[in-house]
């Protein structure tokens, strides 16, 4: 069954590749995007009972990853903050881990490991 999912991704040739190859090989239903944090921010606020899975670039042109996460923090226990970034050190795993992220994937070597986790269902 596929799962909502909002991507935050400021890049449009990133967007336009990722998102339907996210339905098509991970299952997901994109429900919509952000290119910035206020504007994702705004969005998970507005409808944060809308979405199953946000997949969360940490570097934008305004904003970061960063404050997206800390902004669905609060979230219902099925609801997961998938980080999907090239910035993929082990000191920011620990700090996205630190602000909830359920997982995190570098988009150069571990896209199939992220298309095979939004196909994961998750206990409600």
């Amino acid at each position: 069954m596929s799962r909502a999912t909002f991507l935050v991704e400021d890049i449009q040739l990133i967007r336009d590749e990722l998102m339907p190859s996210m339905t098509e090989l991970g299952d997901a239903h994109v429900v919509g995007f952000a290119e910035n944090e206020a504007d994702a921010v705004a969005w998970f606020l507005d409808l944060g009972h809308a979405w199953d899975d946000a997949v969360i670039d940490l570097f934008y042109k305004q904003g970061n990853g960063l404050g997206v996460l800390s902004a669905v923090r609060q979230r219902r226990t099925d609801q997961r903050a998938i980080v999907l970034t090239n910035y993929c050190t082990d000191a920011m795993r620990t700090r996205c881990s630190a602000l909830g992220a359920n997982a995190i994937f570098d988009k150069s070597t571990q896209l199939d490991e992220f298309f095979a986790y939004l196909r994961q269902e998750t206990p409600a």
